[in-house]
């Protein structure tokens, strides 16, 4: 071991954790994200040289076309703030951006023709998926308009660009007497889970991380996981009297949200 290696950070180096066929997990580490695998242990001088080798061999690329954009975005803060399963989406989107606009010139964002050549490629993405193509479009606009802030880019051809997928609803909204079937029908230790997602509309992981000292007797704050914004609920009179209801008998056990005070 080269104890000299060991005291040289390398920047940029990518580790996945994988499962093998075995049931045992192993570590490999790469140059960078997408990068060619390395080569020894992290801490020894063949992992350093095959790292280096790696770097020397890297053409950079062309900072006038679109590849350039989506490189720097993905090692944005922007990026990184985004919520672990986002970021995972996104980078998915992004090879797909890359395939059909890396090598376009940055000056041709400005040609209005442009705007056009995206929406006949988000048409042909909508002819699999609608949703999959409005969500293509809308993290090509996101990094677009990151792109303008910085300076990268003039002009975002994606801007008001409207959606092809409109979806009706009307068969997902629950009436009164949907809500009551489905609390007479139910098992009463989901009863509380229930009426927190039918009377806030939040996701099963906001609900769950919630405490009560996010409910005034009013309102309920909390930040949503997945977007990190600050999201203050009214809570409505059928929902208040069940949790003041629950909280008379007794239900509420140090200091914990209902989803799991409640159950019993």
């Amino acid at each position: 071991m080269d104890s000299a290696a060991m005291r040289v950070p390398l920047k940029g180096v990518n580790k996945v954790r994988k499962r093998l066929a075995d049931g045992t997990w192993r570590t490999y580490h790469y140059a960078w994200k997408g990068g060619p695998p390395l080569k020894g242990q992290p801490s020894s001088s063949e992992f350093h040289e095959s790292y280096a080798q790696a770097w020397k061999g890297r053409v950079r690329r062309d900072t006038d076309v679109l590849q350039y954009v989506f490189d720097q975005f993905r090692q944005s803060p922007d990026f990184s703030l985004l919520a672990p399963r986002t970021q995972k989406d996104y980078s998915k989107l992004l090879l797909t951006l890359e395939r059909e606009f890396g090598d376009m010139p940055l000056a041709a964002l400005e040609d209005p023709r442009t705007r056009g050549e995206i929406q006949a490629w988000r048409d042909r993405l909508a002819a699999k998926s609608r949703r999959q193509a409005d969500y293509a479009h809308a993290v090509l606009a996101r990094t677009l308009s990151w792109a303008r802030n910085r300076g990268l880019a003039t002009v975002n051809p994606c801007e008001r660009g409207g959606r092809v997928y409109r979806a009706s609803r009307s068969d997902r909204v629950w009436t009164f007497g949907d809500e009551t079937a489905l609390l007479a029908a139910a098992p009463k230790h989901l009863h509380a889970a229930l009426m927190l997602a039918l009377w806030t509309g939040q996701r099963q992981g906001d609900l769950l991380r919630l405490r009560w000292k996010d409910y005034d007797g009013e309102v309920i704050r909390l930040r949503q996981g997945k977007t990190g914004l600050a999201v203050t609920i009214p809570v409505s009179e059928v929902l208040g009297g069940y949790l003041a209801h629950r909280i008379h008998d007794g239900a509420v056990l140090g200091g914990v949200w209902p989803l799991s005070s409640l159950a019993a």
